[in-house]
């Protein structure tokens, strides 16, 4: 899917990704992926574990709220999913606010997968420039009015950091231009 424009002050908007996981430390998994896509749309695959993937964090549990149970019966086989992600998203540079985490989980199911990602996992820090970082809370601010709070779902997770994105680029535009500014 190539990147369409958006109303992100005439830039494209940019592909979100966000995962939830079976738990932060060692053996830990990605249980669900999230992307939110240029065109506004969205989508979200919970994952079936592998059998050797058998850490579970009942603390993470809490937090995303999708017990283990529910992965085994509604998850998708790591192999489909990701098929469908490089088809997806083949090409593509995708962005996540946890890109440490989030590229070592996705790196664990094309691993599991016997598959080559052929997508990148980039960095939010990368769309922001310095000065928009004092405008971060308020575009946050604003998508959460719209979105609701994060919720610890990867799809609305990654809708939220696209929104919280759009928002910032929509400020910095109407934001005066700093002092000795060529602008």
């Amino acid at each position: 899917m190539d990147q369409g424009e958006g109303l992100g002050a005439g830039r494209p908007w940019p592909i979100m990704l966000d995962v939830e996981a079976s738990g932060f430390g060692r053996g830990s998994y990605p249980i669900e992926i999230g992307l939110a896509f240029p065109d506004g749309s969205s989508l979200a695959y919970l994952l079936r574990p592998e059998p050797d993937w058998v850490h579970w964090d009942g603390a993470a549990e809490q937090v995303h709220g999708i017990p283990r149970s529910r992965l085994l019966e509604d998850g998708r086989p790591v192999l489909e999913v990701a098929a469908l992600l490089n088809a997806q998203l083949a090409g593509n540079r995708v962005y996540s606010d946890a890109w440490g985490f989030d590229s070592a989980w996705v790196a664990r199911l094309f691993d599991a997968a016997g598959l080559s990602q052929h997508f990148r996992i980039d960095t939010v820090r990368n769309l922001l420039s310095e000065g928009d970082l004092p405008l971060w809370s308020k575009a946050r601010a604003q998508a959460e009015a719209e979105l609701g709070k994060a919720t610890h779902r990867a799809e609305h997770d990654a809708k939220l950091l696209q929104a919280s994105v759009l928002a910032l680029w929509t400020l910095r535009a109407a934001a005066p231009p700093e002092e000795g500014s060529t602008l």
